[in-house]
């Protein structure tokens, strides 16, 4: 008997989503017939100005102005000097003890104190914000013009 009941509600159920699915097919309303365009019995043809010729670009690549911004005496050649020169400042930062040469622990020494400069509440770790503020500070833009 529960067979037969089961079945019963099944093909019920069959019979109604047929008949739903039928039902609910989708027919978009009628869509109006453009209307006709508009065209003015005199209309004299628009004539455009020339394009000018666009702008060319600069002929000095990425790798040209590099190259020029290491080559400080401009003789054509870059030089083993003048390829270190502008990172002895920095280096000499960290060689804490000046003999040249840059161990872990000189290195370590300037990270542990800008973690603890970052470390505002002395929690031993950084949070989102403190850790912001070890971000390197940005240039700032050279001025457009030389004007003062």
């Amino acid at each position: 008997m529960g067979r037969f009941l089961a079945g019963a509600i099944a093909s019920l159920l069959l019979v109604t989503g047929a008949f739903l699915i039928w039902q609910g097919r989708a027919q978009g309303p009628a869509v109006p017939a453009a209307p006709p365009p508009r065209l003015a019995a005199n209309v004299a043809p628009i004539s455009l100005a020339r394009i000018p010729r666009a702008l060319t670009a600069d002929p000095a690549s990425k790798e040209q102005k590099r190259f020029t911004r290491a080559d400080k005496d401009k003789d054509g050649r870059i030089t083993l000097a003048e390829l270190v020169d502008p990172r002895r400042k920095a280096y000499a930062k960290l060689d804490l003890n000046q003999d040249g040469k840059l161990s872990f622990e000189e290195w370590a020494v300037k990270t542990i104190e800008k973690f603890n400069e970052a470390d505002g509440d002395k929690s031993k770790d950084l949070s989102a914000a403190e850790y912001a503020t070890t971000a390197p500070k940005p240039k700032a833009p050279k001025p457009a013009c030389s004007c003062g």
